[in-house]
């Protein structure tokens, strides 16, 4: 078998009916856990490794800690690696011994793509990691698709993870840092969390500054890629720096939320002082504080675009659900921070339904406040602009008054 951009694995007719195909590939996913709705996510996994392939000038090495059946470390090896590159170590690592056979089975086709190098292993993945970090062994690209919270992981994956290498990140604990479990909040994420209407996001920037503390402590900077979720996983792409930027420590800080009247207020810590008032007019409202979490941009817009764009060279790769996330998180680069439900404010000033949001979108941005839809949760603004004038807005537009 031929080797390359969008080498495909099996054909239709090859291809058992206990198979299941995937962008270039067909393999069986056998007992264990999977689900085909994560397909999106292991696209973008592709697409991070392909433009890597594309544009890395030194040997690679890539990483599936919590390999399953194999399917993403799979597809790297049949849809990233251009022919032109004889130098790309693959790593497949899973805990569970009853796989292996599932997994030798599944990597087949890539016996056949000349100049890769293949490394199976069945370690608990804090073994490989630390292992990994005393033999000198560092990776390009680490996929660390963990069930329940990944943080105690964290620390070695970075320490083995190369400058401007990248980190796909996933989390199942949707509990602790969306507020429903604020005891486990503390033990995960050192941090308070408290119920959100955008708690997707909230999970995600809890996450995102575990990532960021944790790369400090080794003196190295912190890039998010894309943070996205639908509800149950929680997904992170950032990039390991060599260097902190200037200004890094700025992205830390604390969210405020009022439940009684719906305000919002934003602070770093590094210029943490006392909160304003909120919008509540007796003075009985209440500020209820989340953090530290991250309070800079969720993804790197430019850099989404060149996967949409490359994406292009290669349609097998990415599904039309990968490419209407990878659309919808390039829209929005996750500032400003505060995020509000266009439900909650149809609720609060008991309008007959929501304003329609890109409406009101447009009409801040006609106002001079930066707004966008958020690509994190569905029916959410994201703006700058404060509450009373939103609530105007939507005063405004329900009423048609342009």
């Amino acid at each position: 078998m031929e080797a390359g951009w969008g080498a495909v694995a099996c054909t239709h007719l090859e291809a058992p009916a206990s198979h299941y195909r995937e962008g270039a590939v067909c393999l069986q996913t056998g007992s264990g856990f999977f689900r085909k709705d994560s397909r999106p996510s292991r696209d973008l996994s592709v697409l991070l490794a392909t433009h890597q392939a594309s544009e890395a000038q030194r040997p690679l090495r890539w990483l599936d800690l919590m390999a399953g059946c194999g399917i993403r470390g799979l597809r790297w090896g049949l849809e990233a690696l251009p022919e032109s590159r004889p130098d790309l170590e693959l790593w497949f690592n899973d805990a569970d011994p009853n796989r292996s056979s599932l997994l030798e089975s599944n990597l087949q086709p890539l016996q056949a793509v000349s100049g890769l190098a293949l490394t199976t292993t069945c370690w608990a993945a804090e073994r490989l990691l630390r292992q990994a970090y005393l033999d000198q062994t560092f990776f390009d690209l680490i996929d660390l698709d963990a069930f329940g919270c990944p943080n105690a992981l964290v620390q070695s994956a970075l320490a083995v993870l190369r400058f401007d290498g990248l980190l796909v990140l996933a989390s199942t604990d949707g509990r602790s840092p969306t507020g429903h479990d604020r005891l486990a909040a503390v033990r995960h994420f050192g941090a308070a969390a408290r119920a959100h209407p955008a708690s997707w996001e909230i999970a995600l920037r809890l996450q995102l500054a575990v990532l960021a503390r944790e790369a400090w402590q080794f003196g190295r900077g912190l890039e998010p890629v894309a943070c996205f979720s639908e509800g149950r996983t929680f997904r992170l792409v950032v990039r390991l720096h060599q260097r902190m930027s200037a200004d890094e420590e700025w992205q830390l800080g604390l969210l405020a939320r009022c439940e009684r009247c719906g305000d919002q207020a934003v602070q770093a810590l590094l210029k943490l002082s006392g909160w304003r008032s909120c919008l509540c007019t007796d003075g009985q409202g209440r500020w209820a504080v989340t953090g530290p979490l991250w309070i800079g941009p969720l993804q790197k817009s430019a850099f989404l675009n060149q996967l949409l764009n490359l994406a292009d060279l290669q349609p097998v790769t990415l599904s039309s659900a990968g490419r209407r996330l990878l659309q919808r998180l390039q829209r929005d680069c996750g500032l400003p921070v505060c995020c509000w439900s266009t439900a909650e404010l149809s609720s609060r000033l008991s309008l007959s339904g929501p304003p329609p949001l890109n409406e009101l979108v447009h009409s801040l941005l006609r106002a001079g406040h930066q707004a966008c839809p958020s690509a994190v949760m569905n029916g959410q603004l994201r703006t700058d602009a404060p509450l009373a004038e939103l609530f105007q807005q939507c005063i405004q537009l329900m009423a048609g008054d342009r």
